[in-house]
């Protein structure tokens, strides 16, 4: 599956050489066009509601307004923008914050261009993306998931690349009642309370692979 469509992005980080080099690599790229920087927060959040980009690059530690509080509003307001968390802390508490607030990818800052790219067409197609180092960080008990079934890891997987319940039930010939009824199955098994939470967890236990996430349909 290609996406064609030339992804507007907005990148927001506090350190200037950082922010920089990241921007001289979305530059180079023609697939992406980057909008719009940010030194802070407060400029991030203002130019996502000006600009409307498709998709919002934000440091979690930031002046002012934190990327994790950038998110919370962008989430409140119901803005189409995907976020992206970029950051050097890979510990628990700032995966899960984020994602709970509503970015849809987290890597770090030593991430490569090639997986900067898949992260940024991964979360615009609507999926989840978690660099593989963020992804084992997630938990830190011993918990063992019940198993899901063949159909059950079909549908998450398709379910966290963007497709909605009724595009999922088309793929898989099945209805859309039956997703619906698979998902809660899977949190359930995971011990989790949505898509986002039961992809942290499927990845981090190993039901699913960060391979398996990336691979494009047929």
């Amino acid at each position: 599956m290609k996406n064609d469509k030339v992804i507007r992005i907005l990148l927001a980080d506090d350190h200037p050489l950082t922010r920089a080099g990241i921007a001289e690599f979305l530059r180079r790229e023609p697939s992406l066009d980057l909008i719009a920087e940010a030194e802070d927060g407060e400029k991030a959040w203002d130019l996502i509601q000006d600009m409307n980009p498709d998709v919002a690059l934000l440091d979690i530690r930031m002046p002012g307004l934190d990327g994790v509080s950038v998110a919370q509003k962008v989430k409140a307001a119901n803005l189409p923008t995907s976020l992206i968390m970029l950051t050097s802390y890979d510990a628990q508490q700032y995966v899960i914050a984020s994602l709970r607030a509503g970015a849809k990818g987290f890597v770090l800052k030593t991430v490569s261009p090639k997986d900067l790219t898949a992260a940024i067409n991964t979360v615009s197609k609507g999926g989840l993306y978690l660099d593989p180092e963020v992804a084992s960080a997630i938990a830190e008990d011993d918990f063992i998931p019940e198993p899901l079934s063949v159909r059950e890891r079909e549908v998450l997987l398709l379910a966290a690349k963007g497709l909605s319940s009724k595009e999922v039930a088309k793929k898989l010939f099945i209805s859309e009642r039956t997703v619906q009824t698979h998902l809660a199955s899977i949190y359930d098994k995971l011990g989790s309370r949505n898509k986002t939470e039961a992809l942290l967890l499927a990845l981090k236990y190993g039901v699913v692979t960060l391979e398996e996430l990336l691979e494009d349909d047929e």
